[in-house]
């Protein structure tokens, strides 16, 4: 297993075992979709498994499952996972981490109890990747070739290497950091919104005490079960949204959305917003996260592909 880093750069506190070494402080990690969550290989701990890319969530989550309580410390933190659900969690610190050659160096992560997700998902999952372990790279989530690119950036968020992408950036729109969370500034049919950005989020929703003359433009099919990280399960509407515009040039077509209460999520986050995109998101845009410069950059899907 060989480093993604030159000597003279210190690693950041992780290790992806799949990856493929562009440069110095470059790596392509290939994943997988396991329904609508981004699935990357990783090793911690010598266990090898599954680890969920989850933009949403603050920091490195493990499975309570998979790793035991020792050299937890005492103190207890509040969490929010896939789906936002809050959970009591213990703060541990993570040595070393590899996914598929690439290693990351002592993080914090929480520990809790993921099993729900394993059940429901017919998988084996070791935790979730949050903004603590991505937050050192510029981060390209390509659902075109299913595969994310990290690369690392200086404090001011410039890439150490600059030749990294072979395709070109079409586009490009600021965010605002709250705190972990990516906020976006949106319309809905020329209507002001605030979007979070999560990759953890299988499905966009909506804010079901938006303003009525957005509600128009979210258009109701059925009902679905959704489980949190919580182990809740709620009750949701699903249907697709329309007329969303990130800038003028930057738009989406109708988007597979659910219509949910946002007020609890709004409360542990500190935010105020009005939705969630998540993989419906990515689906459309190939994105590029640059968490120092707050930008996301976008590269087209090749022409008769999408």
């Amino acid at each position: 297993m060989h480093s993604v880093f030159s000597t003279d750069v210190t690693p950041p506190p992780i290790i992806f075992t799949e990856a493929k070494v562009v440069n110095d402080n470059t790596t392509r990690i290939p994943f997988k979709l396991i329904d609508h969550l981004i699935v990357v290989e990783a090793e911690l701990l010598n266990q090898k498994g599954n680890f969920i890319i989850d933009t949403g969530s603050e920091t490195l989550i493990l499975n309570k499952v998979h790793f035991s309580n020792n050299n937890i410390f005492n103190k207890t933190t509040e969490t929010s996972g896939v789906l936002s659900e809050i959970d009591i969690s213990y703060e541990k610190r993570v040595k070393e981490f590899t996914i598929d050659n690439f290693t990351v160096l002592n993080t914090n992560s929480d520990v809790i109890d993921l099993s729900h997700i394993e059940k429901s998902k017919h998988m084996n999952l070791l935790g979730i990747i949050g903004f603590n372990v991505l937050k050192d790279y510029e981060v390209f989530i390509d659902l075109y070739l299913n595969q994310i690119t990290l690369s690392k950036v200086d404090r001011k968020g410039n890439r150490l290497n600059k030749k990294v992408y072979l395709e070109k950036i079409v586009d490009s729109i600021d965010f605002k950091l709250k705190n972990h969370t990516i906020v976006l500034n949106a319309t809905i049919n020329k209507q002001n919104v605030k979007f979070g950005l999560d990759s953890g989020a299988e499905f966009n929703q909506i804010n079901k005490n938006i303003n009525k003359k957005i509600l128009k433009y979210f258009v109701p099919k059925k009902r679905l079960l959704l489980s949190g990280a919580g182990k809740r399960k709620i009750e949701v509407l699903a249907g697709k949204l329309y007329r969303v515009k990130l800038s003028k040039t930057v738009y989406f077509g109708p988007m597979f959305t659910v219509l949910t209460n946002l007020s609890n999520m709004n409360k542990a986050f500190g935010t105020n917003l009005d939705g969630i995109l998540g993989f419906e998101f990515f689906k459309q845009k190939r994105t590029i996260i640059n968490y120092q410069k707050e930008k996301i950059y976008f590269i087209d899907y090749p022409k008769g592909t999408h």
